[in-house]
């Protein structure tokens, strides 16, 4: 397990995201959808939490075959999709991403939002991973290199001012003196317990979900002209018709999503009271095992190179397993929930 806390600032306040937070996930999802690939949302409800109230519900299917490297596609079922649940209590989320082919992989991520830059050390003091080391990453949505696939010009906040607010053009050190100033502090835990790749794969996972999170809230402020002046049953209605488009842009039919008016029981939907534990089988798939006397590598490669599907299939590989669900160069893993884009929602 591999535990990293992000923290993103944003030139907004933690009332105004609440919105922003909403269309920008809606958005980025219909943009990252093709025919057969992308974001299927398969439930989105209002739910009812005893301990942290009433909160919205969201379970996502992201597809992802087409998006993985070509050793991957060789391997894995034609229709691969990830499992996004995420949890809703804004100013606090959780959003748990499962995979039914890699049991022994979950990311797991907690955010909270504060009207602050950054700087409280505490926020996770209830989190039932507070004690567990962690490193902790700032992100900074204007000058952090962003992989040149993502790279919009009118996304470039170092260049962008906002019509309707006149935040922005983001300069060196904007967070000392930008008013208002929000934080999203963003605690994620990445599991993938397979011995011999553990230390890699969690690595470059975190790689992979922190470029997620700086393109969602850079665009999260991009597009701020686009929902400030929205309500809440403004963005929610925009939220409904965005989501059956994708469902229809990918291939999901009827492109039906239904968000209640009334609540759903707390027991219909149980939030999670951590992250997700490893199922109880402890044998690695025999297309995982690692030679007992092969040396562990302890740094994460900026990709990971693997036999191609040739090799593969002389190995004794099954097909229909996947290795790890990594993506290639030219696109991003899977969006963000209600959390992050991600985040990984926001995540």
């Amino acid at each position: 397990m591999l535990l990293k806390e992000y923290r993103i600032c944003m030139p907004l306040t933690v009332e105004e995201y609440r919105i922003g937070q909403l269309y920008m996930i809606s958005k980025h999802s219909h943009e990252q959808s093709d025919r057969g690939e992308g974001v299927e949302v398969v439930q989105n409800e209002p739910f009812d939490d005893p301990a942290h109230g009433q909160g919205q519900f969201t379970e996502k299917r992201v597809y992802l075959n087409s998006k993985l490297p070509s050793w991957a596609r060789a391997v894995v079922p034609n229709i691969f999709y990830v499992t996004e649940k995420a949890w809703n209590y804004y100013p606090y989320t959780i959003t748990e991403y499962t995979c039914s082919f890699l049991p022994k992989f979950s990311i797991h991520i907690e955010t909270k939002y504060e009207d602050n830059k950054g700087s409280n050390d505490n926020i996770f003091s209830e989190s039932e991973n507070k004690d567990q080391e962690r490193e902790v990453c700032f992100v900074d949505i204007a000058y952090d290199e962003i992989p040149e696939r993502y790279y919009k010009e009118s996304e470039d906040l170092r260049y962008f001012k906002s019509e309707k607010t006149s935040r922005g053009m983001l300069q060196e050190g904007w967070r000392d003196t930008q008013e208002p100033i929000m934080c999203s502090y963003k605690l994620v835990t990445v599991k993938f317990e397979v011995w011999g790749l553990q230390t890699r794969v969690e690595q470059f996972v975190h790689k992979v979900v922190r470029d997620v999170l700086l393109l969602g809230h850079r665009q999260a402020f991009a597009w701020v002209d686009e929902w400030i002046d929205m309500t809440m049953d403004e963005v929610r209605e925009y939220e409904r018709t965005i989501q059956e488009a994708t469902n229809e842009k990918i291939g999901i039919f009827p492109p039906s999503i239904s968000i209640s008016e009334m609540p759903l029981s707390s027991c219909t939907l149980s939030g999670p009271a951590s992250a997700p534990t490893t199922p109880v089988c402890t044998d690695a798939p025999e297309f995982l095992s690692v030679p007992k006397d092969r040396a562990r590598k302890k740094s994460a490669p900026e990709t990971l190179t693997l036999p191609d599907a040739a090799t593969q299939n002389q190995s004794g590989v099954p097909q229909g397993s996947m290795l790890v669900p990594v993506p290639n160069q030219n696109h991003s893993p899977w969006p963000s929930s209600d959390s992050d884009q991600a985040e990984l929602g926001g995540e």
